[in-house]
């Protein structure tokens, strides 16, 4: 009886896990994961002044970041702003085709590694152990800000999760998000007083091996972030 009822429990276990493997995906359940600390929705930059403020900046001093405040720009990225998922950057149909991965270089208290931000959990999941960034600067023709800024942040694309609904259009409505989700990380760079700048001139299939994308996941955007 108590083998029995030994098996039960297992069997109910094993259950339960394949049951949360299939909700929240294998990737995301089998990897380690970091709670990112809440965001703050409110600052004492006003829209305004971080739009007059924003510049392009290139050159970091040689400080970690903190882990709020990669919180706070990974939310500003793709966070969760209400009810049903809705997030902080606007979507056609809201399909939310933009995933978004952090290179972690110099951030206090983090590993240094390439981890996957889960916006309905407000969480990281790491991907890849060790210091990624000068292979992901290699990859954008050897641009220095990449190597040199203590995290890096990537916006890829799922194309077909708007083009399944578009069609062809639909390319031209993932660009235009990811072009919210970097403005976004902009702003909020420039409300924290960091300095970063949007770059687009990368080869693909460099950066999809650093960051060990699928066949189907296309980065747009990378984004170096830092202490001015």
């Amino acid at each position: 009886m108590r083998k029995l009822s030994l098996l039960f429990i297992i069997l109910s276990m094993m259950s339960f896990n394949a049951l949360k493997v299939k909700e929240l995906g294998a990737f995301e359940f089998f990897q380690e994961k970091i709670k990112l600390p809440e965001p703050r929705h409110d600052s004492k930059i006003s829209m305004e002044k971080a739009l007059k403020e924003r510049r392009s900046v290139r050159h970091y001093r040689n400080e970690p970041l903190t882990i709020s405040e990669i919180s706070q720009l990974l939310w500003a990225a793709q966070g969760i702003t209400a009810s049903g998922g809705l997030r902080t950057a606007p979507s056609a149909g809201a399909l939310y085709p933009l995933e978004v991965y952090i290179i972690v270089g110099n951030v206090t208290n983090m590993k240094s590694g390439i981890y996957k931000y889960i916006p309905e959990s407000h969480e990281l999941v790491k991907v890849i152990e060790g210091d990624k960034r000068s292979e992901l600067s290699n990859a954008a023709l050897h641009q220095s800000p990449i190597k040199d800024a203590p995290a890096v942040i990537v916006i890829y694309a799922v194309y077909e999760r708007t083009t399944g609904k578009y069609g062809e259009r639909g390319i031209r409505y993932v660009h235009m998000e990811a072009g919210h989700a970097a403005q976004n990380i902009v702003l909020q760079a420039v409300s924290l007083n960091l300095g970063t700048v949007v770059i687009g001139a990368f080869k693909d299939e460099m950066v999809k091996k650093a960051l060990n994308l699928g066949d189907k996941e296309d980065p747009l955007s990378i984004i170096p972030v830092g202490r001015k």
